[in-house]
C-alpha cells in the first residue's frame, strides 16, 4: 500500500529537546507543521510551542506507526537520543539501546510509511581524535566513545537504508552547540548539565560556586581544550537548508556544522565574565576521558553545496544569547546572587 503524505508536515524526534525545539521553530516559520514525538526523559513541554507534542518512545513502534499514520510527515529530523558522552562510557548498553536500536526502530517505521527525507543530527565525536585540523568530512571515522559509535553506526543505517529502500538522507555533524533562541522563547537546559557555556553562566550567576577546567596541560596554547562553537539557530537553519534539499531531490549527504574558529575553554570562561560581568570562580580539574586537544570544523561543503551561512558565528553572540535565556529562566535567583 502506498502511504499519501503531507509534505507541509515534519516529524522531529527529541523535539522538545535543545537543538531540536529550535529546529521545531525554523519549521514553523517556513510554514511547516513540526510534530514534537519526544518521550520527555531529557525535553521540556515549554519547549514545544509551533506545533504538537505527542509523547513516545523511539522504541516503541507501535507508537511511532501510531503517530507517523495520523499526521503522514513527509519527512523526518531525528534529534532523539542520550548525548553524555562520559556516560556512555560508563553505560554503553544504555546508548546502544536507545540510540541504534531506537533508531533502527525509526527507521523500519519510516520505511514502511514510504518516508523517503531523512535529516539526522550526527557528531563530530563521530571522528574521534582528528589528525587533520580544521576536519573534513573526508577524514576518517574512528569514533572513541560509545556516543560517538552509535552516532557512527546510524550514519552507516543510513547508507544502507538508502541503498537497500531508498531512502535519502543527511547527516548534519555538529560541533559545539552553543547559545539560544534570539527572541528568548527556548534555550539550553539540561539536566544534568555538562555543556561549558551553561555551566559558566551558572558560576557567574551564582547557582554554582565554582566552573571546573578540565584539564590544563593540553598541547593548546593555554594548556585547555580548543573548541569549535556553532550558534544552535544556525544548526536549526542548516537542517531547513537540508531538508529543502531532499525535496529538491537532492542525494544522500553528510556536512559538518561548525564556524571553523576555535576557542579554548578558558578563552570561554573569560567571554562569560565579559558579557555578564560577573566574577567567575574558575578551579582546575583532572582531563576527561575522551577529550581531543582541539575540534575545529571544516564546514566549506555546507557553505558551498547548500548556502549555509551563520547568522550568529561569533563567540560573544552565542554567550549573549544564552546568557539572556539564562535570565529570563532563572530570573529570580539572579537578582540576589551577589555575583
Amino acid at each position: 500500500m502506498t502511504h499519501v503524505l503531507n509534505p507541509q508536515c515534519v516529524l522531529v524526534t527529541g523535539g522538545a529537546g535543545y537543538i531540536g525545539s529550535h529546529a521545531c521553530k525554523a519549521l514553523a516559520a517556513e510554514g511547516y507543521t513540526p510534530i514534537a514525538f519526544d518521550n520527555m526523559v531529557y525535553g521540556h513541554r515549554d519547549a514545544v510551542r509551533w506545533g504538537p507534542l505527542e509523547e513516545g518512545d523511539i522504541l516503541d513502534r507501535s507508537r511511532l506507526d501510531q503517530v507517523i499514520a495520523a499526521y503522514r510527515p513527509a519527512a523526518v529530523m531525528h534529534f532523539a537520543a542520550y548525548a553524555y558522552v562520559g556516560e556512555s562510557v560508563a553505560d554503553p548498553r544504555r546508548y546502544y539501546r536507545n540510540n541504534v536500536a531506537g533508531t533502527l526502530s525509526l527507521l523500519e517505521s519510516v520505511v514502511d510509511h514510504d518516508i523517503e527525507r531523512f535529516v539526522f543530527s550526527s557528531s563530530c565525536a563521530t571522528y574521534g581524535v582528528p589528525v587533520a585540523i580544521p576536519i573534513p568530512e573526508s577524514h576518517d571515522q574512528h569514533p572513541i566513545t560509545p556516543y560517538g559509535r552509535s552516532k557512527r553506526i546510524i550514519e552507516q543505517m543510513l547508507e544502507d537504508f538508502g541503498a537497500a529502500y531508498g531512502l535519502r538522507s543527511t547527516s548534519l555533524r555538529y560541533f559545539n552547540a552553543a547559545g539560544a533562541d534570539a527572541d528568548g522563547l527556548i534555550g539550553e537546559d539540561h539536566d544534568p548539565e555538562t555543556h561549558l557555556i551553561p555551566l559558566a553562566l551558572d558560576a557567574a550567576a551564582g547557582r554554582r560556586s565554582e566552573i571546573t577546567v578540565f584539564g590544563d596541560d593540553y598541547d593548546t596554547p593555554d594548556g585547555t581544550c580548543i573548541r569549535d562553537y556553532v550558534h544552535v539557530s544556525d544548526l536549526a537553519g542548516a537542517h531547513m537548508l537540508a531538508l529543502r534539499a531532499l525535496e529538491s531531490g537532492s542525494a544522500s549527504a553528510a556536512y559538518n556544522l561548525g564556524t571553523g574558529a576555535g576557542y579554548s575553554v578558558r578563552e570561554v570562561v573569560q567571554m562569560v565574565r565579559e558579557v555578564t560581568g560577573r566574577h567567575l570562580r574558575e578551579t582546575t580539574g583532572s582531563r576527561r576521558a575522551g577529550d581531543p586537544p582541539r575540534l575545529i570544523s571544516d564546514a566549506s561543503r555546507i557553505r558551498r553545496e547548500l548556502g549555509w551561512s551563520p547568522r550568529f558565528p561569533d563567540l560573544r553572540t552565542m554567550v549573549e544569547t544564552a546568557w539572556n535565556w539564562h535570565r529570563a529562566r532563572f530570573g529570580d535567583l539572579l537578582e540576589d546572587s551577589g555575583c
